[in-house]
């Protein structure tokens, strides 16, 4: 029997709006699930259950009383621990932040606890989102629930864990070079990076650049629709968000993007690399073996990509004014308190010159317009969400993929930051599980924009491939996760910090 923790968000906020479950009922099974599971992979880091018992008894009564309901009324959230939600942590995975707790809210935990949302608990990351292996100094690894043993990717890393093992039925996520997307393959569930301002960031620095996102993450695709119609807004804050002052200029309520796209309308294009992505022989082949399952569904499927040339440069040099920003102080007043990545990350931003920034942003241009102008042609791009299947956690990064050296520590998320860099939303999908029986994710990326016409091709796409075995969403062993051994107890739990 399905146990409630396990449904859907759109599945239980039906039936909390039909009071056939309460959202006491729900939380209950939601903390259970932590409880009995989070021992064996750390998705969850910190957490107060007596305030989300609180909030749901109090969301019982709004439903017994005829109360108008949110969108996500007595739905359990997920909160990724660089995102703010008052009187709980955000360590971002930092010591030097291991002892912070907000007093308030950030606008996106905000507007999802209006919408009905009752947060149970902040979820792992890499140290601040450095990387796509979500362990720190502060709360260690999380292990992926398919294999413990194996990563669980990252930045969004404990938000998809969590969501794949039912311990709640929404999340939420950033996107840097793949943060919501390597990770939503990773561990089967879904990850849709949006088109840059459409939803407001107050915190995020270097705000002019649209290199980094907010996102959603379910494990169904109509589920990640619903949440990003909360998440969507304006904030002046964001100066990629407010447009005209005074005047609203995106109404979440005009979006309907859940209604399927017709498949046999579509033009998709199909890659494995982009022609520059360093993808693993084995993701290649499962790609292929996938696509060739359904693509007789499209209009037309066939190879083709735009030119991706520079991707790399620009990526590489844009990230690196993010990572100035936000960890260079630290970096510098005590190189002690931060691990290898970040250290990477800054002394890669301090070798750049002005001209070297000037050139990877007159890059991000041209490869922007080459995407667009491929679009004219093509609805939809297929490839591979990761370059690699999940390796072992103790492998901060890939140092070789195909037996070559990548070029940094985040050259494997290649395949995600192509549509990064071309400032494109793109959605995870899984799709059944590669050779080695790990979660497969298939990317769908859209022009600029899109992103209504994405999410419901990605939901058409679901729809059509859920029914086979080969490719609807694996389901990790929960009764195995519940006698497995902790991680905790595993050597080299934590990440270690200092040269």
């Amino acid at each position: 029997m399905t146990e409630l923790c396990d449904l859907s968000a759109t599945e239980a906020r039906s039936m909390i709006g039909q009071k056939k479950i309460s959202p006491v009922e729900l939380t209950e099974s939601c903390i259970r699930r932590i409880e009995q599971v989070n021992p064996a992979i750390n998705a969850v880091v910190a957490h107060d259950f007596d305030a989300a018992r609180r909030a749901a008894r109090q969301q019982e009564q709004a439903v017994l009383r005829g109360d108008e309901l949110g969108a996500l009324h007595g739905l359990p959230l997920g909160v990724k621990d660089m995102i703010d939600a008052a009187g709980l942590p955000t360590s971002c995975g930092s010591l030097s932040r291991k002892n912070f707790i907000p007093e308030k809210d950030e606008r996106l935990v905000r507007v999802l606890r209006e919408a009905g949302a009752n947060i149970i608990g902040k979820t792992n990351v890499p140290e601040w989102g450095a990387g796509g292996n979500s362990r720190n100094p502060v709360y260690g690894t999380t292990g992926n629930p398919f294999d413990n043993t194996k990563s669980a990717a990252g930045s969004s890393g404990g938000s998809a864990a969590g969501l794949a093992s039912g311990m709640f039925p929404i999340a939420t996520g950033s996107d840097t070079g793949g943060s919501l997307r390597n990770p939503a393959a990773f561990n089967g569930v879904v990850g849709f990076r949006p088109t840059a301002g459409l939803i407001p960031a107050e915190k995020r620095g270097t705000a002019w650049l649209q290199i980094s996102t907010l996102g959603p993450m379910a494990r169904t695709v109509e589920d990640v629709a619903t949440l990003f119609t909360v998440m969507m807004g304006e904030d002046k804050s964001d100066p990629l968000s407010h447009t005209v002052h005074g005047r609203q200029m995106r109404n979440a309520a005009e979006f309907t993007p859940i209604a399927p796209l017709d498949l046999s309308r579509q033009r998709v294009a199909l890659t494995t690399d982009f022609g520059f992505a360093p993808t693993e022989k084995g993701v290649a082949e499962t790609f292929i073996d996938k696509t060739n399952l359904f693509s007789h569904v499209f209009k037309s499927a066939e190879y083709a990509t735009p030119d991706c040339s520079g991707t790399d440069e620009a990526f590489e040099k844009i990230r690196s004014l993010m990572f100035l920003t936000g960890t260079r102080e630290l970096y510098q007043r005590d190189p002690s308190q931060v691990g290898e990545n970040v250290r990477l990350n800054v002394e890669e931003g301090l070798r750049y010159t002005a001209q070297d920034i000037a050139r990877g942003l007159d890059l991000q241009t041209q490869i922007y317009r080459r995407w667009q102008t491929f679009f004219d042609d093509y609805d939809f791009m297929l490839a591979p969400s990761v370059t690699i299947s999940p390796r072992a956690w103790t492998e901060l990064y890939p140092k070789e993929i195909n037996g070559q050296a990548t070029r940094t520590y985040y050259h494997w998320l290649a395949l995600a930051y192509a549509s990064t860099i071309g400032g494109l939303p793109s959605i995870s999908l899984p799709v059944g599980v590669d050779g080695y029986g790990m979660p497969f994710g298939l990317q769908i990326i859209g022009p600029r924009g899109g992103d209504v016409e994405l999410l419901r091709m990605a939901y058409a796409l679901q729809e059509q491939l859920k029914d086979d075995a080969k490719t609807r969403r694996p389901v990790p062993n929960i009764e195995g996760l519940k006698t497995t051994r902790p991680i905790a107890e595993m050597p080299d739990f934590y990440l270690p910090v200092g040269n």
